[in-house]
């Protein structure tokens, strides 16, 4: 199992435990953290499950497609570096101890 934290608006964390190979999107929902509405369950059409990963992870992340880039334009709260869809992001061992940001609204 793979060990990570959500991190709300408000700086409270919600520890996680995730298998490798699950989206952070589905850790998120299967966990019940609240910031991930995910309102397309996962097939990158909606860009309400963005997050905010350390900019330092990002090159060892599951690789940005276009797509994806271009839903981030229409995300309710402004891309920022680091900015990604939950969805298309990979549990892998590069989360362990990681935070993964969480916007104020999706």
């Amino acid at each position: 199992m793979i060990r990570f934290v959500f991190v709300q608006p408000d700086g409270s964390e919600v520890p996680v435990s995730a298998m490798e190979g699950d989206s952070i999107m589905k850790v998120a929902v299967d966990n019940g953290v609240d910031g991930i509405r995910a309102d397309c369950n996962g097939s990158a059409a909606c860009a309400t499950c963005h997050a905010f990963f350390a900019q330092e992870l990002l090159c060892e992340l599951t690789p940005m497609h276009e797509h994806e880039n271009d839903l981030l334009d229409f995300a309710a709260t402004d891309r920022q570096p680091g900015s990604r869809l939950s969805c298309q992001v990979i549990v892998s061992r590069c989360l362990e101890g990681q935070k993964v940001k969480l916007p104020d609204t999706q």
